[in-house]
């Protein structure tokens, strides 16, 4: 199932993405996919409104902007030098352990979105990121294969960086997201 959300930022609607290709509203029945949607039985739900036939619901006007997926995300936590190659190009060694840091919720914004630049930006860089949406609180799982019953979902991002601001100023990541 293919979660999106539509219309003018910050202003965006529920709805999914057919097996048709057309975009379905579904704020009619949800009021949108955001923490309350994922953690409570929303996902259940949609299964059962969609099994009534997804064909039924409103089509998506096409000119209408996608917004991001899923909203007002709680918190972004990434996954620096996840790929061997981006860290041997970065002049980095793979690390050991994972080297996690954090992007501002708000940075979240739909696919054809205008990305806002810093000023003084020289060395803007961008990558193609797999994003794990967390649907449900975890805290102390017993086991690595406890974490899937939490995933609501995948997605893709496009995760950009001013590289100078974050190399080569302080040597916070932070500083270049």
């Amino acid at each position: 199932m293919k979660l999106i959300r539509f219309g003018g930022f910050r202003r965006e609607k529920p709805g999914i993405l057919a097996a048709s290709g057309e975009r379905r509203d579904c704020s009619a029945h949800f009021a949108d996919w955001d923490r309350d949607f994922l953690a409570g039985d929303g996902m259940e739900k949609l299964k059962k409104l969609i099994k009534g036939g997804a064909d039924k619901l409103p089509v998506v006007p096409e000119p209408a902007r996608w917004g991001a997926p899923v909203a007002r995300p709680g918190k972004v936590v990434a996954v620096g030098l996840n790929f061997s190659d981006h860290a041997k190009e970065s002049g980095m060694e793979p690390p050991k352990e994972p080297v996690l840091f954090s992007k501002a919720a708000n940075c979240v914004v739909g696919p054809y979105d205008d990305i806002l630049i810093p000023r003084g930006s020289e060395k803007t860089d961008y990558e193609v990121e797999l994003c794990i949406v967390i649907g449900r609180d975890a805290r102390y799982l017993a086991s690595p294969a406890e974490s899937t019953a939490h995933i609501a979902g995948y997605t893709i991002a496009n995760d950009v960086s001013e590289r100078a601001f974050q190399l080569e100023r302080g040597g916070q990541w932070l500083k270049g997201k």
